[in-house]
């Protein structure tokens, strides 16, 4: 999160979703003011924001949903009247979460999708935003393909994973085999492995991570519906949703959360989170247990490293298809 110096004032928007690091080092070299928090904490952030008069900012989905979940009060306690934009990034956002950081912070929000692997900028304003929920936005550089299992375009709205025109050539470090599973059959393609579609006017619509897809009984599932429903609940400060070993089914839904502070991680919670998720979603795509963590384990850029969870449930097997 950074402040700017008056001298900046005239940037363009679109500028302010450029690399991150570099807005900031040149706002300090403009002479103006950059402010990191080491730790997130939510009410801190927005006190800071008042006293440092923070004109730009960038959160994680995870951020917002703790700033929504302070009390009122807190939330009215903080003049907020100098943000000009907020841009998010790194992690799907809820639906519901967007809305009410909209509502809450009006039209300044600003999203952004992309993949170091891939030279491609996927971006879009509020406005963008309401007129198609849930899109990241158009590709504003590079080439982003929609392809099926046998790497043939998708029509309009069809889900399929998410490729990228690189850039140059990349290796993933001393790992031959993820870096081979990255490109496409003839070399000219990459993906992070990404599915989702895009729509008839051209904005694209994320859907989970095809390492992540769950199947159960024959049925495919995606987590990520489940994840940013849980992460809405008043008493969920995170959640991640994977598949887990099921004798008969080959696996099953298994959801991990944090609870917010002071909420005791008992049996009767855990009915109560997957009662929740009923109410909203098909069963099957529905937690069949649940169990707590004090902290999930995010990445410094705020992404969910959702394989350390989802290791421990499959120990030493290699095939997940029991």
């Amino acid at each position: 999160m950074r402040a700017r110096s008056t001298c900046l004032r005239g940037r363009l928007r679109s500028a302010a979703i450029a690399a991150n690091c570099s807005r900031s080092a040149l706002t300090i070299r403009a002479g103006g003011i950059a402010v990191i928090m080491e730790h997130f904490d939510p009410e801190q952030c927005l006190a800071l924001v008042e006293r440092y008069r923070v004109t730009h900012s960038q959160f994680v989905p995870t951020m917002f949903s703790r700033m929504l979940k302070l009390p009122d009060a807190a939330r009215r306690r903080y003049d907020l009247s100098s943000l000009e934009i907020a841009i998010h990034a790194a992690a799907p956002c809820p639906i519901l979460v967007k809305e009410q950081m909209i509502d809450w912070w009006g039209s300044i929000i600003f999203e952004y999708y992309g993949a170091t692997e891939g030279l491609c900028l996927v971006a879009c304003d509020t406005a963008e935003w309401l007129a198609h929920r849930g899109t990241v936005g158009r590709v504003l550089a590079g080439e982003l393909h929609v392809l099926d299992e046998q790497m043939r375009p998708v029509p309009a709205g069809t889900l399929g994973t998410l490729w990228f025109k690189p850039a140059s050539p990349f290796e993933y470090f001393k790992d031959p085999v993820k870096t081979a599973e990255a490109r496409s059959p003839d070399g000219t393609l990459c993906t992070v492995g990404d599915v989702g579609y895009v729509d008839e006017d051209g904005y694209v619509y994320l859907t989970d991570r095809r390492s992540f897809m769950i199947i159960s009984g024959g049925v495919n599932i995606y987590p990520q519906e489940c994840e940013n429903l849980l992460i809405t609940h008043p008493l969920v400060g995170d959640a991640a949703v994977f598949g887990v070993p099921n004798v008969d089914l080959g696996e099953e839904v298994k959801a991990v959360v944090q609870p917010m502070p002071g909420i005791r991680p008992d049996a009767a919670f855990a009915e109560e989170l997957i009662a929740f998720c009923r109410q909203h979603l098909a069963h099957i795509k529905c937690p069949r247990s649940i169990d707590f963590e004090e902290q999930l384990p995010r990445l410094p850029t705020g992404k969910l490293y959702k394989r350390l969870l989802r290791d421990r449930y499959w120990g030493g097997r290699t095939n997940r298809i029991v």
